[in-house]
């Protein structure tokens, strides 16, 4: 194993005892003295997270298609959720570590880059076929684009009694997570500044059950739609990979704690992605199931979040393990890594755009054809170029 900054200073402290006969105190790495001694170890993409984003954008796409298929498939946003909150937490503790504070306003600039210029794109073709065509499916683009753009669809379906089945309607989810992105680097900044690590990683325990008990407050079989896309109802799920990101910058790389968590994250790695399989094969998730409907809105969010952290935490850990090869097979990662945005932007216009043709036959394979043609048109055009500029500006 190579040695660490720490192990490193520890070195040449004795190496300095051997010579002067006295005892000096070797000076910590920037992460120890503030208490997350290997959270810059962990700020590389990990190929397996890429390959799970590729399994979770497929099941988004297929759910949407043809729910029958996948009753619970809508838990791959979930997924989503989950990886999205360990990566901006892992970079943000990174830089942390490295400097004493975050650049919040570089942060913005790099996740505008990143989502809303292929955002806009989407919409604007919206826009365009919706002036120019008499297809249904692209009835009210103006009002969704307008929510899209400014990531309040979700604020927008929290409200709505009915079911909200705009042209951009699944960007509900685009709204939970930019949400996220304002509030909690400002919030982690605030409680890194303030409090000890060890405080610091309890606090972010302890909002991961909030959101639960806010849902179970809430809880009522008309605020389905409210808990569904509220960012303060599922919070947890993003809170739980920022959790992991919190307790791995923590744990030294000789930790016994580290050494017992990559062993259980490992072998439950496999059993949690099964068990997520699970749902999505067999619960109706957004369907009215009686007392599990209840079930879900309140405890199964967090059980979900839970699931998708001790994924997200055997696939870091474990790189070299079965699974994490597996979801790293090189396809797998780069379509998650490039186009995963791409195709979960473009999927359910697409979806509408052949249902309002009376596409029916080969509906799955034409919607597959077509999403995976505007990502990578999307990607090559217009990510790709913006993620430049994101990459020149990062600090």
């Amino acid at each position: 194993m190579a040695s660490t900054p720490d192990s490193t200073a520890v070195a040449a402290s004795e190496r300095s005892t051997a010579v002067t006969g006295r005892r000096r105190t070797a000076p910590a790495a920037p992460g120890a003295r503030r208490g997350f001694p290997s959270a810059t170890l962990h700020n590389s993409r990990v190929d397996a997270l890429d390959g799970l984003r590729t399994l979770a954008v497929a099941l988004v796409l297929v759910y949407h298609v043809d729910h029958t298929l996948v009753p619970g498939g809508s838990i791959a946003v979930d997924v989503f959720f989950t990886i999205s909150g360990f990566v901006i937490t892992r970079q943000l503790l990174a830089e942390y570590s490295r400097t004493g504070t975050l650049a919040l306003l570089p942060f913005y600039r790099r996740r505008w880059l990143r989502l809303v210029p292929a955002l806009l794109a989407l919409c604007a073709v919206c826009l365009v076929l919706a002036t120019t065509t008499s297809l249904w499916s692209f009835d009210g683009s103006w009002q969704a684009v307008g929510l899209a753009a400014t990531f309040l669809t979700n604020v927008f379906r929290a409200a709505d009694s009915g079911s909200y089945g705009g042209p951009l309607a699944h960007t509900w989810s685009l709204g939970v997570e930019e949400q996220f992105y304002l509030l909690w680097p400002l919030l982690l900044l605030g409680l890194l500044r303030r409090l000890r690590a060890r405080t610091v990683l309890l606090c972010t325990a302890a909002l991961c059950v909030l959101p639960f008990l806010w849902r179970c407050v809430l809880w009522h079989p008309d605020a389905v739609h409210r808990i569904y896309n509220g960012t303060d109802t599922r919070a947890d799920e993003l809170l739980a990979g920022a959790l992991v990101a919190v307790v791995l910058a923590r744990l030294r790389q000789d930790d016994p704690r580290l050494r017992l968590l990559r062993v259980w994250a490992g072998r439950l790695a496999l059993p949690a992605l099964a068990l997520l399989a699970l749902v999505a094969w067999k619960v109706p998730v957004t369907g009215n199931a009686g007392i599990w409907t209840a079930l879900w809105y309140t405890g199964g969010i967090l059980a979900v979040a839970a699931l998708s952290a001790t994924l997200v935490a055997g696939l870091e850990l474990r790189p070299d393990g079965p699974l994490s090869r597996l979801l790293g097979f090189a396809p797998l990662a780069w379509t998650g890594r490039n186009l995963s945005y791409g195709i979960y932007l473009w999927h359910y216009p697409v979806v509408r755009l052949l249902a309002s043709l009376d596409v029916e036959v080969g509906l799955l394979t034409g919607t597959v054809v077509l999403t995976l043609a505007m990502a990578l048109l999307s990607y090559y055009l217009v990510e790709r170029p913006f993620l430049r500029r994101a990459r020149r500006h990062r600090t």
